[in-house]
C-alpha cells in the first residue's frame, strides 16, 4: 500500500491556537513562502510536490503530509521525530537537507532539496550506458556514498531504519551528481549503548535483529550490504524470511567466482548475523575496492534487475494514488474486527480467523511468518501499531487487490487496446521523471515474455506479483 494523499494541498486559514498544532507553533500557510506545483511522488500518509520559493525563485521539494490521517499521538510524534532528525543532519552532504517546515490546518508541509538525478539503479544503467562496462569500483563508489549517509546518521545519533535503493537520489543530471538519503520516516534517534524496539528494514533489505524487534544502529550496515549484493550479482542475497534469519547466502555460484575476494568478504562482514561482529560504516569507509570490469553476464542480470524494480515501482505509485483515505481508515476498522475478546491485541488465532474471513489466500505458513514478523515485543499478540505495518506488508507484497493491479494496468494501457504498448510505457515513465526510451525498451523486453511486443495483463500481473521479488538471470 503506498500513500493516500492524491490532491494538492489546499492550505486554510490560520489559528494562534498553538495547543492544536503537531509542530507546537502558530499554525503557518505554506503558500506565503512557496507555491506548490506538480506532484513529484506518494508515499505514507503524504505526497510530495514540486515548489518555487518566492524569495528567491529556487526550486525545492514539499512533502504534504495530510493531518487528519495521524490518528494518535504516536503517530504525530512520528511526524516531529523526521523533522528533528533531518534538522539534526543538516550540513551532511550525503544527506538531503531540510529547508524548513509548516503547518496548516489540514497538513504538516517539509520542504527539503529537490533531487532530480534519479536513483541508485538510474546511475547504474548511466554507468552501463556512458561507458560500455560497469566495475566494482564504480559498485564500491555507490556504496562509499550511502555508507557516507550511514556514518553521518549514526555520528549524530540516528538510525536510519530504511536503508534501500530507492532512498538514494542524485542531486542532479550532472556527472559529478552526490548521492543523498531521504526516507527519514522511519528514523529514530538513539544513545550509544541503546536498543530500539518495533519495526525496522523494509522486505528484502531488513537485518535479522530486526526482525525479532530489538537491535541497534548496526541494522542499517545490514541493509547497505545487502544493496552491495545486489550492485554486484543483480540479485538478493535472501527470498524469504527465513532465510534472513539463519543468515546464509551465496558467494559461490556464478557470478561469484568473477567477483573479488576483497569485494566477497566486505559483503561478509556487512552481513554478519551477529550486529555485534558486524563491520561499522566507518571501517567501511577505510577500505578500497578493485578497479575490476563486473562480467557482462551480470552486466544482463543488472539491467533486468533495474527494469523490472522501475515499472514495479510506477505501477506502485499508480496503485497508491488510487488508494482512498476511507480505505487506510478501513485498517483501523479490520483490526477491531479481529479483536474478537476485545483486549486490545490480536492473537495468532484471531488473525489466522480474521484472515480467512477477509478472503485472504495466505497459507498457515505464511500466516505464522507474517505473525512472527509483526510481533515485534515478542509477546505472541500484535497490538494496533504492529497490526497497521502487518497489513501494508501484505499489500505491499502480495499485491492481492485485484481492483488496484487493474487500474494500474489500465494506467498504461493508453488506447484501451488491453495491451501496455512501447508508447504508453514511454509516457508514463516520461510523466513520472523514471526513464527514458531505452529504459521502456529494457523494460519491455524483460516483462514481454511472449515476446509478442507488448504486455499483456497476465504479464503484467506476474511481473507485479514477483517482479520485487528475484529477477532470474
Amino acid at each position: 500500500m503506498g500513500c493516500w494523499c492524491s490532491k494538492n494541498p489546499t492550505p486554510s486559514n490560520p489559528v494562534p491556537d498553538e495547543e492544536t498544532t503537531i509542530l507546537g507553533k502558530p499554525l503557518e500557510h505554506i503558500n506565503k513562502f512557496y507555491s506548490l506545483g506538480k506532484k513529484l511522488d506518494v508515499c505514507d500518509l503524504a505526497a510530495t510536490y514540486m515548489c518555487k520559493q518566492f524569495s528567491t525563485g529556487k526550486t525545492y521539494a514539499c512533502k504534504s503530509i495530510r493531518k487528519r490521517l495521524l490518528s494518535s499521538q504516536e503517530e504525530k510524534e512520528v511526524v516531529k521525530t523526521e523533522i528533528e532528525i533531518m534538522n539534526r543532519l543538516i550540513g551532511e552532504p550525503n544527506i538531503v537537507q531540510i529547508k524548513g517546515c509548516y503547518e496548516d490546518r489540514s497538513f504538516v508541509h517539509i520542504v527539503m532539496d529537490l533531487c532530480t538525478g534519479g536513483d541508485l539503479f538510474d546511475r547504474i544503467g548511466k554507468l552501463v550506458n556512458d561507458q560500455s562496462y560497469y566495475s566494482e569500483k564504480d559498485a564500491s563508489q555507490i556504496v562509499r556514498s550511502i555508507m557516507n549517509a550511514v556514518q553521518s546518521c549514526h555520528s549524530k545519533g540516528v538510525i536510519h531504519r530504511d536503508i534501500k535503493p530507492d532512498n538514494f537520489v542524485l542531486s542532479s543530471n550532472n556527472e559529478d551528481a552526490t548521492f543523498k538519503a531521504i526516507g527519514f520516516e522511519s528514523s529514530v534517534c538513539i544513545k550509544e549503548g541503546e536498543f530500539v524496539e518495533g519495526l525496522g528494514g523494509s522486505d528484502f533489505y531488513t537485518a535479522p535483529e530486526a526482525l525479532q524487534g530489538s537491535y541497534g544502529k548496526e541494522i542499517d550496515i545490514w541493509s547497505a550490504g545487502v544493496i552491495l549484493y545486489v550492485l554486484l550479482s543483480g540479485e538478493f542475497p535472501f527470498k524469504s524470511v527465513y532465510e534472513i534469519t539463519t543468515g546464509q547466502f551465496d558467494l559461490y555460484s556464478d557470478p561469484w567466482p568473477s567477483i573479488s575476494l576483497s569485494a566477497k568478504r566486505l559483503i561478509q562482514m556487512m552481513l554478519t548475523s551477529d550486529p555485534m561482529k558486524r563491520i561499522s560504516a566507518a571501517k567501511v569507509l577505510g577500505l578500497k575496492a578493485e578497479d575490476k570490469p563486473i562480467d557482462n553476464a551480470i552486466l544482463s542480470r543488472m539491467k533486468k534487475f533495474r527494469a523490472v524494480n522501475k515499472i514495479n515501482k510506477l505501477a506502485l505509485k499508480v496503485i497508491a494514488e488510487s488508494i482512498s483515505e476511507k480505505e487506510i481508515k478501513s485498517l483501523k476498522s479490520m483490526f477491531a474486527s479481529m479483536d474478537t475478546d476485545k483486549s486490545g491485541t490480536i492473537t495468532y488465532e484471531e488473525l489466522k480467523i480474521g484472515l480467512n474471513r477477509l478472503g485472504s489466500k495466505l497459507s498457515e505458513t505464511e500466516v505464522k511468518e507474517l505473525m512472527e514478523v509483526a510481533d515485534v515485543d515478542g509477546n505472541g499478540t500484535l497490538e494496533y501499531l504492529e497490526f497497521i505495518p502487518a497489513m501494508m506488508h501484505i499489500e505491499r507484497r502480495n499485491m492481492a487487490r485485484e481492483d488496484h493491479l487493474y487500474k494500474a494496468f489500465q494506467y498504461f494501457d493508453v488506447d484501451n487496446s488491453g495491451y501496455i504498448t512501447m508508447d504508453g510505457l514511454e509516457r508514463a515513465m516520461k510523466e513520472h521523471g523514471m526513464g527514458d526510451e531505452t529504459s521502456a525498451k529494457q523494460i519491455m523486453s524483460e516483462v514481454d515474455t511472449d515476446n509478442d511486443g507488448r504486455i499483456n495483463y497476465d504479464e503484467f500481473c506476474a511481473m507485479m506479483k514477483n517482479g520485487t521479488m528475484q529477477p532470474q538471470g
